[in-house]
């Protein structure tokens, strides 16, 4: 049986939920009920096991970003989408640490112009907070819109990426 493993880490004010199979991380999240949601829709034949070592390396290179020691992750991640979800995903992989795009461009970028509120939606469906930075997409007249984790979160690592060197 497949399995997936999952724990939890708190970093100062960041409590973060973090599930992976053995193809890599596949979810970052802030509760509990929404990682065994997604786990339920999307990966339902695994069996899920709270498994603190198994995560630790994930957690380690989380835990380096949130205090600014990390602009990027070496591990590997294992996504679970659609096909337009997954392209959406790899494109905001794409966007420069402490920068930020527009809706409309991640839509540009896949040459499909007009699917602005797909690719909204398909952002909205991102599965790994901090490393698919959905949060460095912003609205077309450069204000915070939409993030799972509110936009107080979403205002803090856009802040935090800002500062860096």
């Amino acid at each position: 049986m497949k399995r997936i493993y999952w724990s939890n880490r708190t970093y100062e004010s960041w409590t973060l939920y973090l599930a992976a199979t053995e193809n890599g991380l596949c979810y970052v999240g802030f509760n509990v009920q929404g990682l065994m949601d997604w786990v339920k829709a999307k990966l339902s034949a695994y069996q899920i096991e709270q498994r603190d070592e198994e995560i630790q390396p994930y957690a380690k290179e989380l835990e380096e970003y949130l205090k600014g020691e990390r602009t990027f992750f070496t591990f590997a991640s294992d996504m679970h989408g659609t096909k337009f979800q997954l392209a959406v995903w790899r494109e905001i992989r794409n966007i420069t640490y402490g920068q930020t795009k527009t809706y409309s461009e991640i839509a540009n970028q896949l040459q499909k112009p007009t699917a602005i509120r797909a690719t909204a939606a398909a952002i909205g469906a991102n599965p790994l907070l901090f490393v698919v930075p959905c949060h460095r997409v912003i609205g077309k007249n450069g204000q915070l819109t939409g993030y799972r984790g509110g936009l107080e979160r979403k205002r803090q690592l856009v802040l935090m990426e800002s500062r860096q060197d």
